[in-house]
């Protein structure tokens, strides 16, 4: 069975039809793009899958659970994070801050926990901070735990951020958009990187614009216009796609 299994989503903002019937799944371990032009209903799908928006119509089957209309910190704590197209990082805080920020989706003390500093309370602090330094560490941003997010360059911020994701024990990672705004030396080690997230057994699902990261990168591409999947299948059947041509190209006279 798939990981995530998404069956005839549909989302209607009034008259307007934002994503129209799709369906698709995926594999644990698996790295899946979905992409078409702009306006196509990409970030509006990622917003159902995340509990942002409410789903019109369809399910959301994760892990063999339905989670469709939940609330998005439900959803985090089931097993799915996602990053966002504009950075949205705590800038005014540490890097390592930033990280221990996701840990606590799932901390399992109380307010009287907190209020007079248990000893169990302590020692989950202990742990969540041991745990946000070897996540810094696995991915190249240990050595700038202590720097205010804010001062970090643009692809340490990416990283950081999908490191936010990383520490809520997430099973799929949603990243929207993560190479906008980087030049070719920052996305060929932000593939590089996602790769290794994958080796590490983490599911992956990407929005993506720049197809050179797509096609190097992807198991599998789903493509969507119009709210509406119009092709899916391997990099290669996707590149040589004539609706997927047409999609982004325009009709050939």
């Amino acid at each position: 069975m798939a990981l995530l299994e998404v069956k005839g989503l549909s989302k209607h903002f009034g008259g307007l039809v934002a994503v129209d019937g799709v369906s698709f799944e995926v594999n644990q371990g698996e790295i899946i793009s979905i992409i078409g032009p702009n306006g196509a209903g990409k970030t509006t799908l990622f917003n159902m899958l995340t509990g942002v928006y409410t789903v019109t119509d369809g399910e959301i089957v994760f892990d063999g659970n339905p989670i469709q209309n939940q609330p998005p910190q439900e959803i985090v704590k089931a097993g799915i994070a996602r990053t966002f197209q504009n950075i949205r990082l705590f800038s005014d805080m540490r890097v390592i801050e930033n990280v221990l920020v996701g840990m606590h989706i799932n901390t399992n003390y109380n307010f009287l926990d907190i209020l007079f500093r248990t000893k169990k309370f302590r020692g989950k602090e202990v742990e969540k901070h041991e745990k946000a330094i070897e996540i810094l560490d696995s991915i190249g941003l240990k050595d700038k735990m202590h720097n205010y997010a804010v001062n970090l360059p643009y692809g340490d911020q990416r990283r950081l951020e999908i490191a936010r994701a990383i520490s809520t024990d997430a099973k799929i990672i949603l990243l929207d958009e993560p190479a906008a705004g980087m030049n070719e030396r920052e996305s060929d080690n932000l593939l590089n990187f996602i790769k290794k997230l994958r080796d590490k057994g983490y599911t992956i699902i990407m929005i993506e614009h720049d197809m050179s990261v797509v096609m190097n990168i992807s198991d599998r591409i789903y493509v969507i216009d119009y709210g509406k999947k119009i092709a899916e299948g391997l990099p290669a059947e996707i590149a040589n796609n004539k609706r997927v041509i047409e999609a982004y190209l325009g009709r050939s006279e």
